[in-house]
């Protein structure tokens, strides 16, 4: 049974996460995974004209894209990272949105050769409803890159969690966590014509890895 999301808490949730993760030191700089340095870079997304990123958090990988001359578009669903990035990054050309995900991809016609995610909407938004709006959004062989940790073993589907520590208000969301095989097949039945899912070592013996996952649509 998919979860119940309350926008309204989540949406406080992402406004404290954006208090602290927003640097206004910060470079462009674009990567999969939660090391630096670590894995390939944007040459996943192909050569596209023009791209979305889904849960666009700080904004240095679209920073990154929009000086590359891509056409580079966003949407968060915190009011304040939002405003922080559209300060920030004005000079790049980078368009940052604030909105629900699942209500952005389904409330416009807009068509991209790449709709990504890197630790952002794709693990926070149930899949069943998502995948097949980022399909409709996708030109022709354009494709939908997202990474995320692997699931944990055993813990499969929607996952509770808890934000800012176990004590005080309760501040939670859900995330999505799948063997590599099971997305594959969700890609699929979404009507993406071919999936590839993988985990990516970490660095180091024993750390954790990233999940990367990269379809192409029809």
């Amino acid at each position: 049974m998919p979860a119940h999301h309350d926008i309204a808490a989540e949406t406080e949730l992402w406004d404290t996460y954006a208090d602290y993760a927003f640097k206004d030191d910060a470079e462009p700089g674009f990567g999969w995974t939660q090391y630096a340095g670590h894995g390939p870079g944007a040459e996943l997304l192909g050569e596209p004209r023009s791209v979305l990123e889904i849960g666009c958090g700080t904004g240095r990988a679209l920073a990154h894209l929009a000086g590359r001359g891509i056409v580079a578009h966003g949407v968060d669903l915190s009011p304040v990272m939002v405003g922080k990035t559209t300060a920030k990054w004005a000079g790049t050309g980078a368009v940052f949105v604030c909105g629900e995900v699942l209500e952005y991809l389904s409330g416009h016609d807009d068509l991209y050769d790449a709709v990504y995610s890197i630790f952002g909407a794709a693990w926070f938004t149930d899949p069943g409803r998502l995948l097949p709006l980022v399909r409709r959004r996708l030109r022709p062989g354009g494709v939908f890159v997202f990474s995320q940790p692997p699931a944990i073993p055993g813990a499969y589907g929607p996952q509770g969690m808890y934000k800012g520590g176990f004590a005080g208000r309760a501040l939670f969301t859900y995330r999505y966590s799948y063997r590599p095989a099971v997305w594959e097949r969700l890609l699929t039945r979404a009507g993406f014509a071919a999936a590839e899912a993988r985990i990516l070592d970490a660095p180091h013996a024993g750390h954790i890895g990233t999940l990367l996952v990269r379809a192409v649509a029809p």
